[in-house]
Formats: C-alpha cells, sequence, structure tokens
C-alpha cells in the first residue's frame, strides 16, 4: 500500500496557473503514480500518469496534455501536476493515486489501488 498526501490546490482565476504536489511513501520506486480529478456528481477523470522505466515515461489525457504537465521524483518520492491557462472548467478536486501493482499504468480508476485525500483547485472566470 502506498499513502499519499496532495498539497498545492488552491484558487485560481482563469488563464492562471498551479502546480500540484503528491508526496508518497511506501512501494513508491515501483509503482506507476497518476492524477485524476473529480467535480461532485461526475466520475472521477484521468488526468495524467508517470512511472519509472530506464527514466520516466508520461501520458497526459489529450485533451490536457498542451496545459498540464506530470512529473516526479523516485528518490525524493514526489509526483507533481502543473497546470497552466487555467479554465473555469478545470475547477475539481484533484487526486493523487498509485497503481494497484508494479506491472500496471495508469490510465482509470480501475488501475489504481492508493489515493490521496485530494487537494481542490478552483478557477474563477
Amino acid at each position: 500500500q502506498v499513502h499519499l498526501v496532495e498539497s498545492g490546490g488552491g484558487f485560481v482565476q482563469a488563464g492562471g496557473s498551479l502546480r500540484l504536489s503528491c508526496a508518497a511513501s511506501g512501494a513508491f520506486s515501483r509503482n506507476a503514480m497518476a492524477w485524476f480529478r473529480q467535480v461532485p456528481g461526475k466520475e472521477r477523470e484521468f488526468v495524467a500518469s508517470i512511472r519509472w522505466l530506464n527514466g520516466a515515461i508520461t501520458y497526459c489525457a489529450p485533451s490536457l496534455k498542451r496545459r498540464f504537465t506530470i512529473s516526479g521524483d523516485n528518490v525524493k518520492n514526489m509526483v507533481y501536476l502543473q497546470m497552466s491557462s487555467l479554465k473555469p472548467e478545470d475547477t475539481a478536486i484533484y487526486y493523487c493515486a498509485a497503481a494497484r501493482s508494479p506491472l500496471v499504468d495508469v490510465r482509470g480508476v480501475e488501475d489504481a489501488s492508493s489515493w490521496g485525500q485530494g487537494t481542490q483547485v478552483t478557477v474563477s472566470s
């Protein structure tokens, strides 16, 4: 099991930027990590993932990849989500997640077994 704690959420105006951080403890160095987001009443949405295989391999949801970037440091056990050109529709609770096994990459909620408590991001128009 991986313990995850997100930080960095907040209130920002449209067009602004935020950087979310996720501190991980546990079997971090082997498992893929990811960011999801969720709006009340809607399903949790995949944002981006990162895994380490001879370096970091990242993947971002196509609709977000021009504005969002995932990165990480598997020595410090940290994962980050840099968000730029934020829009009001990016308002959500953002969750950090860890893959359910070292062999699994994360693309959907079913691929993750550990979740952080979430951090609220609010973008005003």
